[in-house]
C-alpha cells in the first residue's frame, strides 16, 4: 500500500521543540519528481504551506513565520522527511501534513499571486496528518 505517514506531533509549551517525521511506504522517495512539502491547518483556517524541500534536498524554502525556527530535511535512503520545529509558539498549533508535490520547491509555493500558491500546486500523495498543540 502506497502511503505517507506522519508522526512526532504532540503537546508542548511555548518555546518547546518537536520533530515531525514523514515516512513513505510502498514506494521510494528517491525520485527526481518527489519534492516534499509540510503543510498545516489550524481550526477555521485554510491549509498553508510551512516548508518544502526539493527532490535531492538541495533546496529548501520556508514560510516567513517559521524562518529561523523550523528546519526541513530528508534522507531518501531512509524514505523519510523531517521537520524540526524549535521555539514553538501558540500560532504553530495545527494539524501538520506532509505531501509529495511535483511542482518544484520554490517561492511560488508561498505566493498569494493569482495562479500561485497552495491551491495550484501539483500534488501526489498526502499523509493523514499529525496534531501539534502549543499551549502554556
Amino acid at each position: 500500500q502506497v502511503q505517507l505517514v506522519e508522526s512526532g506531533g504532540g503537546s508542548v509549551q511555548p518555546g518547546g521543540s518537536l520533530r515531525l517525521s514523514c515516512v513513505a511506504s510502498g514506494f521510494t522517495l528517491d525520485s527526481d519528481s518527489y519534492n516534499i512539502g509540510w503543510f498545516r491547518q489550524a481550526p477555521g483556517k485554510e491549509r498553508e504551506v510551512v516548508s518544502c524541500i526539493s527532490a535531492t534536498g538541495g533546496r529548501t524554502e520556508y514560510v516567513e513565520s517559521v524562518k529561523g525556527r523550523f528546519t526541513i530535511s530528508r534522507d531518501n535512503a531512509k524514505n523519510t522527511v523531517w521537520l524540526q520545529m524549535n521555539k514553538l509558539n501558540t500560532d504553530d498549533t495545527a494539524v501538520y501534513y506532509c505531501a509529495i508535490v511535483f511542482s518544484s520547491c520554490d517561492y511560488t509555493w508561498f505566493s498569494t499571486d493569482q495562479g500561485m500558491g497552495v491551491p495550484h500546486l501539483d500534488y501526489d500523495h498526502w499523509g493523514q496528518g499529525t496534531q501539534v498543540t502549543v499551549s502554556p
